[in-house]
């Protein structure tokens, strides 16, 4: 009892800082793929590369990403947030530097992949650590923000690299990475408590995980809510892999408009995802949800149909800002859906939640440039097939209403349950 009270105490005192230390390790993700990614060309000159092995690197670290959230997930729920967390931003720190002193490309290759690895665990652990502390509207709130500060990020990334590679050499960039890691890792260590007490740790060893899996994969909620955020993440990545050939290739955009286009949508991304999950709070889950749907399907059609015949850039434009503001709308409830029941095992929930995202996005985003960079249709039909399953997956698998938050009581219905236990 002593520790419970010890316990719940910490989270009372920590609430408004571990609310933005949570916010800030999502900055992961984003600004370890948008960073350097102005200095790709000049990568590709120095290490002698091909054009494609360069690209490895982008996908090294986006299969690094889903990874290190697979693996940190179920981790957490076993040894707690916090030593995980501080191991994983520790690495990212190291692994960064790394990347700097790398002297091919094939060793920066590697390199990626363990640095997406290390900052997958800052991610998913934001999720998880955020459904320890939060429940019913907060929960969804806290969602809604994660959403509104990846978008931002995405905003800042690209800009912040294109005017650190004006001054700072490709090494440079990364060194940025490391520095930015070093002092996340001090915000941790200094103001990141633990986040779920000894008594809510699974228990079981290997055994426990296979256990927790097997309840998570049997519950057609869950599934469904990670295919849904997995199909549709297929279709941001393609619009981030192929959106600049686009825009610059063949509507003649320079990079200072295309800038300016990437910062409309992102701020699309900040601005709907807020009002999600102010939505999903207020009014219905799955509502809010089938609307980012309705949202992502307008966008896609019109890509589809600019990749069938020429249509005005403003065509253009508009379905993408549609498209990435539906992306945001899907994201608070469907988060909200995997996550709500699983208090016990939100790490693990989390990481398969977090590692959909960026494995579709990881085998979407070169599909785009199957016909050559000058060609649309490709960019359309990835975006089109993929909300297509995301919407076929909706409805088929979700529930037919969800018109509330979920409380804390909501844990504990039969369908998901407990399972920090040991297995007998």
């Amino acid at each position: 009892m002593t520790d419970s009270l010890s316990f719940l105490d910490q989270k009372v005192r920590s609430g408004p800082w571990l609310a933005a230390l949570l916010l800030m390790l999502t900055v992961f993700g984003p600004i370890s793929m948008d960073l350097y990614l102005p200095a790709l060309p000049a990568l590709t000159a120095e290490l002698g590369a091909e054009t494609s092995m360069a690209q490895l690197t982008v996908t090294a670290c986006l299969l690094g990403l889903a990874g290190g959230q697979l693996i940190a997930g179920p981790v957490s729920d076993r040894f707690g947030r916090r030593r995980p967390l501080l191991f994983g931003v520790a690495a990212y720190v190291v692994v960064s530097a790394l990347c700097a002193a790398s002297p091919s490309v094939e060793l920066l290759i590697l390199a990626r992949l363990v640095q997406g690895l290390a900052g997958g665990v800052g991610i998913v652990i934001a999720q998880a650590a955020g459904r320890d502390v939060y429940n019913g509207g907060q929960l969804i709130r806290f969602y809604g923000r994660l959403t509104v500060v990846g978008g931002f990020a995405a905003i800042v990334g690209p800009l912040i690299g294109g005017a650190l590679s004006a001054v700072l050499h490709w090494r440079g960039l990364f060194l940025v990475l490391a520095l930015i890691g070093a002092l996340i890792l001090g915000s941790v260590v200094f103001g990141f408590r633990e986040t779920l007490p000894k008594v809510s740790r699974s228990s079981g060893g290997f055994e426990q995980v296979r256990h927790d899996i097997r309840v998570l994969l049997g519950d057609r909620t869950f599934v469904g809510a990670v295919l849904v955020q997995g199909f549709v993440y297929a279709a941001l990545f393609a619009y981030l892999s192929g959106a600049t050939y686009v825009l610059q290739g063949v509507y003649g955009l320079s990079p200072q408009q295309y800038a300016m286009a990437f910062g409309l949508n992102s701020a699309g991304f900040m601005v709907f995802g807020y009002l999600a999950g102010r939505s999903s709070e207020k009014w219905s889950i799955k509502g809010t949800l089938t609307i980012g749907l309705a949202m992502c399907a307008v966008g896609a059609a019109g890509m589809l149909l600019a990749g069938l015949t020429h249509v005005p850039l403003a065509v253009v434009m508009a379905s993408l800002l549609v498209l990435v503001s539906g992306t945001a709308v899907t994201s608070p409830p469907s988060t909200t859906l995997a996550l709500a029941g699983y208090p016990n095992i939100a790490g693990a929930a989390s990481s398969f939640l977090g590692a959909a995202r960026f494995a579709f996005g990881g085998v979407a985003a070169p599909l785009v440039g199957l016909a050559g960079a000058l060609s649309i249709l490709p960019l359309g039909l990835v975006m089109a097939v993929s909300v297509i399953l995301a919407a076929v997956t909706g409805f088929a698998v979700l529930p037919r209403s969800t018109r509330r938050a979920p409380s804390s009581a909501d844990s504990a219905e039969p369908s998901r349950e407990r399972v920090g236990a040991p297995v007998d």
